[in-house]
């Protein structure tokens, strides 16, 4: 599915990491008009391998890293909209956090980063596994506690190439949103759930989003309220809830509840190439299927999706025998 591979080094880009430059963190009242907060986590958090399943492509208009080692991000939250910059050293992560939701996501910050993550819940059960766990002491899953943003980049990816999914969220969030608040003239905050629903068709088409996908997204904006109640909700009853809204499935709400819940047992099912990377990396069986990986997965119930992702990092995939999922581009017809 969308988003899976990097095309030329076929790495994880979902279940893998962002590079984050080393840095220093921010000092408190650093930035002009920000306000602050200084966190300290328990434990080691790798700021690439956390936040960086919420990426959408290297050109994600709401994310961006910068060489001073801080890592930017925009988000649309029940306060208005906000832009973050979060970076850490010696221990220590220190975030400024600009517009009216400055307040809303900077409380948020130690979730964001995975601090209701347990990662000592994770036992590996193969050497595989056992292996890319051991190398990375920072990957926590994060929780961002906003359903509709991590739901609307999901349904663009159903069924085409990253590079398609990418370039409508792309043109949709910058034509439809707003430039964020804070000094990056480059971040844009994606549309309100008004906005989503009322972008007109030839802009779906221009975007070269089908109506399948168009209609999933609108239907899914006019509950947006309903959809974000699943944040407080356990995984099978937030699952319930978004599946409950047409062209939602087990692959869309397993992706966006991940990112959104912080879900880690949110294992993706009716993907393209999970089963067969999570086969091969266990058993050898490059043509395993949901059930099959849901099988191997087994062990690591209340777990499963963090094996995944150390499953994607770990970068054993099976040789391709079959051509790349062709590219269109309604847009242009």
């Amino acid at each position: 599915m969308a988003g899976r591979f990097d095309p030329l080094t076929r790495t994880a880009i979902r279940g893998g990491r962002t590079d984050v430059p080393a840095g220093r963190a921010p000092t408190p009242g650093e930035g002009a008009g920000a306000r602050s907060r200084v966190w300290a986590p328990e434990g080691p958090v790798d700021l690439g391998l956390t936040l960086g399943p919420l990426r959408r492509g290297p050109a994600d208009p709401t994310f961006r890293t910068s060489p001073d080692g801080s890592v930017w991000k925009t988000s649309r939250t029940p306060e208005g909209p906000a832009t973050l910059r979060v970076a850490g050293a010696d221990g220590k992560v220190g975030a400024e956090a600009w517009g009216p939701g400055a307040d809303w996501i900077l409380d948020r910050l130690p979730e964001l980063l995975g601090a209701a993550d347990d990662p000592a819940a994770f036992v590996p059960r193969h050497r595989l596994v056992h292996a890319s766990h051991r190398r990375r002491p920072g990957l926590r899953l994060t929780r961002t506690g906003l359903v509709l943003e991590s739901l609307i980049p999901t349904v663009l990816e159903q069924k085409v190439t990253a590079d398609e999914a990418y370039r409508a969220w792309r043109r949709l969030v910058r034509r439809h949103g707003e430039p964020a608040p804070g000094p990056r003239p480059d971040l844009y905050v994606m549309p309100t759930a008004r906005g989503w629903a009322m972008i007109p068709s030839w802009d779906w088409h221009t975007a070269g989003v089908d109506s399948k996908r168009s209609a999933t997204i609108v239907r899914a904006a006019r509950v947006a309220n309903r959809l974000e109640e699943a944040v407080a909700m356990d995984l099978v009853a937030a699952t319930r809830r978004l599946e409950a809204v047409p062209g939602i499935g087990p692959w869309t709400s397993a992706e966006t509840l991940q990112r959104s819940n912080g879900a880690a047992d949110a294992v993706t099912t009716g993907d393209l190439h999970l089963p067969g990377i999570v086969g091969y990396a266990l058993a050898g069986d490059r043509d395993a299927d949901d059930a099959a990986m849901l099988e191997l997965l087994a062990p690591y119930e209340g777990q499963r999706h963090r094996a995944a992702r150390l499953i994607l990092l770990a970068g054993r995939t099976p040789p391709r025998r079959t051509p790349k999922m062709p590219r269109t581009d309604i847009g242009l017809l």
